[in-house]
């Protein structure tokens, strides 16, 4: 029996080869501050294809400059930055792999002193600035800042959009009840607090045409924030408006103490899976071939999202394939170390 891992998968036309993503990490590596990709971000990326990783994913990029984590993050609020994400996608492209980008807002958890804006006036610890609460305007602005990033993400020749909504940055803070404190349309219910990312998923929506994906953080590790009924709501919601999968992620939206043991966050991977009737992506200390293969073949995901392994191992889908016995294409230039 052929591997699961190793197999082929389509969403809205876009072929992934496999089932192995590479999951958007930071590389906190834009040296001249201005958000636009460099040299080792090609290298980075390209890497991976090489290695095979079937879904390439480029980090969390800022669509608006006082969105970014950290000065320091790759942007695409402006037309310059176009240049930079293609040569990104070009590489990847010639070496088979599809490409993404995920489009975030950092929100109160921009590292800058001022005009950092989040849903409510509170800062996420004593070491974050407090942020100003976002006016209406803000707002629009905000989701025309999406729907601008994924017209350059479309000339820029991505695949595959994800929206960041996880990890306590922007979208995360407007959907959970622990940062969200507002009295207006995007306060209040879940139906209000969701409103923010619907309006941003139909945003990007009218701009690209390929799949969208959004990140989500499943559980939020306290007792007064939301619960896996609204996730799966929301993932109900997304589905309804052609989001094609959500990555399953988990934690950051404010302070919490979590338990991080292999695989961790699979189950939730696969609650959602199965709730909301949704292709998931798996992540969070998924290191083996095995581990991956039987998260697939117990139909507990769709893909696999790997972060510290890729770091690790630029061509961990070889030593995978090897570990599950497994026949992959090698790049040319690598075939007799591959093969032998």
């Amino acid at each position: 029996m052929s591997t699961k891992l190793f197999s082929p998968i389509t969403f809205q036309g876009i072929t992934l080869k496999n089932r192995i993503v590479m999951s958007p990490m930071c590389m906190y590596s834009c040296e001249p501050e201005d958000g636009t990709v460099q040299d080792f971000h090609i290298t980075h990326y390209e890497s991976r294809a090489v290695g095979q990783v079937g879904l390439v994913m480029v980090e969390a990029t800022a669509v608006q400059p006082e969105g970014r984590i950290s000065a320091k993050d790759l942007g695409i609020w402006d037309d310059k930055h176009i240049e930079g994400l293609k040569k990104i996608t070009n590489r990847v492209h010639a070496h088979g792999s599809t490409t993404s980008i995920q489009l975030a807002h950092a929100g109160r958890k921009a590292q800058f002193n001022k005009g950092i804006v989040a849903p409510s006036a509170i800062a996420f610890s004593d070491r974050y600035a407090t942020p100003d609460e976002m006016t209406v305007t803000d707002i629009t602005n905000t989701i025309e800042a999406f729907k601008q990033a994924a017209r350059r993400v479309k000339q820029a020749g991505f695949d595959i959009i994800e929206i960041h909504g996880a990890h306590g940055y922007l979208i995360n803070q407007f959907l959970s009840p622990l940062t969200n404190k507002r009295n207006d349309q995007y306060g209040g219910s879940k139906e209000n607090r969701y409103r923010m990312l619907r309006e941003v998923i139909n945003a990007v929506k009218s701009e690209f045409l390929g799949p969208i994906f959004v990140r989500i953080s499943a559980n939020e590790y306290q007792a007064d924030g939301n619960t896996i009924d609204d996730f799966i709501y929301f993932s109900s919601e997304m589905k309804k408006q052609g989001v094609e999968l959500i990555d399953c992620s988990s934690g950051g939206v404010v302070p919490a103490s979590i338990p991080v043991y292999p695989g961790y966050q699979v189950k939730l991977a696969e609650t959602i899976k199965h709730k909301a009737n949704i292709a998931t992506g798996a992540v969070g200390l998924i290191t083996t071939g095995i581990q991956a293969e039987e998260i697939l073949q117990n139909d507990r995901a769709d893909l696999i999202f790997l972060a510290r392994a890729l770091l690790k191992n630029p061509y961990w889908a070889k030593a995978a394939a090897d570990e599950l016995n497994e026949e992959i294409g090698a790049p040319e230039q690598y075939l007799r170390g591959w093969r032998s």
